[in-house]
């Protein structure tokens, strides 16, 4: 079932594949039941207007999981409309923030209840590990509705004492009516990254989850309605990003819009907000983060946050630290530790226990990572280990690390969201600032060194929305993430989420013979 693979040049580092789905392999995996493949709009899932569906693909074989209902710009018109009357005549926005936190709780409750079941959709769907949904993906689904939910009732404005005879307060009020885009790499945690936080401050919302990973944000809308959500609070619409997604950012009727994904659908979002009701929009978009790694690194730490910071979920990640600048004085033993260590990566089904990378979310992609790895080649750069697909079915690719890489070369400046790693070398403290923000993109960075003259200035110097020192991709519902330059603007997580999802209100009142100006 086994076999080695040689790296596409370079050291001629080996990547170890054991893909379940490439003949005569055994199955790891017992196939859900797919329960819920219609839209969900005002409190029940319904079938799309049009009747039509489209396939959601078993990422490790190719094969069709589940034909899911395929939403259009009249069922968005639909859920908007849903959404409109529980916003504006329901009681979700009007009950107490306690009332609303005790209801999420009981979701979060049943998420928890349901984690085998949804670990298993997640996996399906988008190709993840087993062996980390459970805790990392799902298990975040429950954290961040109790985070949120115990944010519910904490939702206040301020006190101001204006000139002469006035005071005012603030109020921070629901915004309405919100569009969440979510993404494919991390579905689940999206759904809740963007959901939970609206919820908390009283919005209803319109859900759009990525064409390729429907299946738990159906199961999620489910869970919902159980929890004692209102109807209408939450509509979830499947669908594609040109029709569905389109007629979610441009509807008159939604308030606000929050997005995650690629920086050029960010921009399509933008110009879809000017051309409607100049809605306001949150984006979480690309990145090429930069990892610098000083002289006086510790390797192995260094080149395990390496590994973790690229190859985790098979590079899909939108902080990946897809660009490894290291000092000149510890470059080559990282190397050789980095191509020592890559030799025990295994590559195959992501249901085996024993596998660190499965297959990159669809065919697209998988032609997509496949064609910049090929951009790298031709350009010039040196493949220390993998470069190549690997298995007979499904989309699975080796772990690929180049070395040789100059600033300039295509693999260096795109985002590949994929698991691809770029070697480059730097000498100074000054080169290294100069080469992490030489970049569009400003989504996070990783520092490593022991000297905190280096590490205070390289935090402050580096302009990105989080900078890792000493680690990289920890993420937690109380540490705000979200990005600078063309990585996008607004946060995620963290109580600087609620921000997107309130609208503040001042209120002026006069102040008649106080004894106090």
């Amino acid at each position: 079932m086994a076999s080695e693979r040689n790296g596409g040049g370079g050291g001629g580092g080996e990547v170890r594949a054991e893909n379940g789905n490439g003949g005569g392999a055994v199955s790891f995996f017992e196939m859900p039941e797919i329960r819920f493949t219609r839209l969900f709009i005002d409190g029940g899932f319904v079938d799309a207007v049009s009747g039509k569906t489209f396939e959601t693909i078993d990422p490790r074989t190719g094969d069709v999981i589940a034909s899911i209902a395929e939403g259009d710009k009249e069922d968005v018109d639909l859920a908007v409309r849903a959404a409109r009357e529980a916003f504006d005549h329901g009681k979700w926005p009007r009950m107490a923030g306690s009332e609303r936190g005790k209801i999420m709780l009981k979701l979060a409750d049943l998420v928890e209840q349901h984690a085998e079941e949804l670990t298993r959709l997640e996996c399906l769907d988008a190709g993840k590990l087993l062996a980390v949904t459970r805790t990392v993906d799902i298990g975040t689904c429950g954290s961040t509705l109790r985070y949120f939910a115990g944010a519910a009732d904490k939702i206040h404005g301020e006190t101001l004492k204006m000139s002469g005879q006035f005071q005012a307060h603030t109020l921070r009020e629901p915004v309405g009516v919100a569009g969440l885009i979510i993404p494919w790499n991390f579905p689940a945690i999206m759904f809740f990254t963007k959901v939970a936080p609206a919820m908390a401050a009283g919005c209803a919302m319109v859900v759009k989850p990525a064409e390729q990973t429907p299946l738990t944000a159906l199961y999620f809308a489910h869970l919902a309605k159980q929890a004692g959500v209102p109807d209408g609070v939450i509509n979830v619409i499947t669908g594609f990003g040109p029709t569905a997604g389109a007629a979610i950012a441009s509807h008159m009727d939604v308030d606000m819009v929050s997005f995650t994904g690629s920086t050029e659908v960010g921009r399509l979002i933008m110009e879809a907000s000017a051309r409607s009701n100049l809605k306001p929009v949150s984006l979480e978009l690309g990145g090429k983060s930069p990892l610098i790694i000083f002289d006086d690194a510790d390797v192995d730490m260094a080149v395990d946050l390496a590994i973790n910071g690229n190859f985790f979920n098979k590079g899909e990640v939108c902080v990946a630290a897809s660009r490894v600048y290291l000092q000149e004085g510890i470059y080559e033993r990282f190397e050789k530790k980095l191509a020592e260590r890559m030799k025990s990566w295994v590559v195959g089904d992501p249901f085996d226990r024993r596998v660190n990378q499965g297959p990159q979310v669809d065919k697209a992609q998988y032609e997509r990572v496949l064609g910049y790895i090929g951009h790298g080649k031709r350009e010039g750069a040196t493949v220390l280990t993998g470069g190549k697909p690997c298995g007979l079915k499904g989309y699975y690719i080796e772990p690929t690390v180049f070395t040789d890489v100059k600033d300039d070369m295509i693999i260096a400046k795109e985002e590949i969201f994929g698991p691809v790693m770029c070697l480059m070398k730097f000498r100074t403290v000054e080169e290294a600032i100069a080469k992490a923000n030489d970049t569009r993109y400003g989504l996070a960075a990783g520092v490593v060194t022991k000297d905190i003259d280096i590490a205070n200035r390289m935090t402050r110097s580096i302009r990105a929305g989080v900078v890792w020192l000493n680690c990289y991709l920890i993420m937690d519902g109380d540490c705000p993430l979200g990005g600078r330059k063309m990585s996008g603007f607004g946060k995620d997580a963290g109580m600087h989420a609620l921000d997107k999802f309130l609208a503040v209100k001042a209120v002026v009142t006069p102040v008649y013979d106080s004894p106090w100006l």
